[in-house]
């Protein structure tokens, strides 16, 4: 649950923080819990994806669409890590939807 919740830790300023949280939890609980591992590779899949949206949403600004994709995006991203932190609190598995898939499966 940790990992899902640590991508709000944007809000309190950390830059790309929905990033990093989440990588350093993965990072330290991979190996002790299989379900850390494979919900920290989904966080971490989404919360790239997202960031590049964001990016790309910053950059069309100038267009002038930027600021309504900017909103858009936002409440979405915030109502999918508010469900997939509410699904690992029941310890439930979730697949967040439009992740590319940066990093897959791990081979034994």
């Amino acid at each position: 649950m940790l990992t899902h919740l640590l991508a709000l830790s944007v809000f309190v300023g950390i830059p790309f923080g929905n990033v990093v949280g989440p990588l350093i939890v993965y990072l330290i609980k991979k190996d002790e819990y299989e379900f850390v591992a494979e919900q920290g590779r989904e966080v971490l899949n989404f919360q790239i994806t997202w960031s590049l949206i964001f990016i790309i949403s910053t950059i069309m600004i100038v267009v002038g669409i930027g600021i309504l994709m900017l909103i858009a995006f936002g409440i979405a991203w915030l109502v999918l890590v508010i469900l997939g932190t509410v699904a690992a609190s029941n310890g439930t598995s979730y697949k967040y939807p439009f992740a590319i898939e940066f990093f897959g499966r791990q081979r034994d």
